[in-house]
């Protein structure tokens, strides 16, 4: 019989889970999400992504600023939920709220956990220069991402992904997981492993300081550098355009293995960028306040070339 839960997620990322949930015949009785928070022009009070889709379900959607109360605890207990799924839920799970689902809290997390725990798990894989990552189930813990591990599947990554191209594949990989994984809570047949306490790493918060482009770096540690923020916040660089200097985010770009020259230096007029080995060739890039383009309409608008230099 399917299980009654409790959904707790807040970004596009856990849509897809909560409608695989939904489309199996899963009873969620309640979505927990972020406050909506005010965004666009009129900064009207703008809710989540799974607020908006749980309203549409006519799911019953609960918007706490803290879950440490003893309110709040008995609040989640009112729903009598056989579990909890959480993806990208953005608050921390005290103790009294772990402990109240009789089968546990179960939390999709994007990464091959150990590797990358914590808040940027798609943009640290991506940074790093790792060949693959993935998506898992894990019974949560007290601690961060250190709960037993139900289930996995992994996506490859190569020099082309960007972090909206892993993002959505995740997501839907994630969605299927996890149902997996619910059916098989179900049945009584889901097998917990304990995580390695080898190769743990963490994937911290990205802060904007990290998102200025290094030239002096190799290309492939720049190219990765930029797909691992794009498209947010977005790599960015400045370049003097009519004597003015002008931010450009980098937001897709390949590797030109036979480029040379002093680093941020343009090659040629085709946008290719001097590294300290080797080069990249921007594909796509947004000038501030601009929308994104492809490299071809914007120096049709700004032809630039030799010697200008980036910095």
């Amino acid at each position: 019989m399917p299980l009654r839960l409790i959904f707790m997620g807040t970004p596009e990322f856990a849509v897809p889970t909560l409608l695989e949930l939904v489309g199996h015949g899963h009873d969620v009785a309640a979505v927990y999400t972020r406050a909506p928070k005010p965004a666009g022009r009129g900064m009207k009070l703008q809710p989540t992504p799974v607020e908006q889709q749980a309203r549409r379900l006519g799911i019953p959607v609960l918007t706490p600023t803290t879950l440490k109360t003893a309110a709040a605890a008995q609040e989640f207990r009112s729903h009598k939920a056989d579990a909890a799924v959480v993806v990208a839920y953005g608050m921390i799970l005290p103790p009294a709220i772990l402990d109240t689902p009789p089968l546990g809290c179960f939390n999709l997390h994007a990464s091959l956990l150990p590797r990358w725990r914590g808040a940027a798990p798609i943009n640290r894989a991506i940074m790093a220069g790792d060949a693959e990552t993935g998506v898992m189930v894990m019974k949560m813990a007290a601690g961060l991402d250190t709960g037993d591990v139900a289930m996995a599947e992994r996506a490859a990554i190569t020099d082309t992904t960007t972090v909206a191209d892993l993002h959505d594949e995740l997501a839907r990989l994630g969605g299927d997981l996890m149902v997996r994984a619910i059916g098989a809570l179900e049945r009584g047949q889901l097998k917990l492993t304990p995580q390695s306490h080898q190769g743990v790493t963490y994937a911290a918060k990205i802060e904007k300081a990290e998102a200025r482009i290094d030239w002096n770096r190799p290309a492939r540690l720049v190219l990765r550098h930029i797909h691992g923020l794009s498209p947010f916040p977005g790599a960015w660089c400045e370049m003097t355009i009519e004597g003015e200097a002008v931010r450009l985010k980098i937001l897709r770009c390949v590797i030109e293995e036979d480029g040379a020259g002093e680093p941020g230096k343009l090659l040629d007029d085709r946008l290719t960028i001097a590294c300290a080995k080797d080069a990249i060739r921007v594909i796509e890039l947004q000038r501030a306040g601009k929308a994104p383009m492809k490299t071809d309409e914007f120096l049709r608008g700004t032809p630039v070339g030799p010697p200008t230099r980036l910095s």
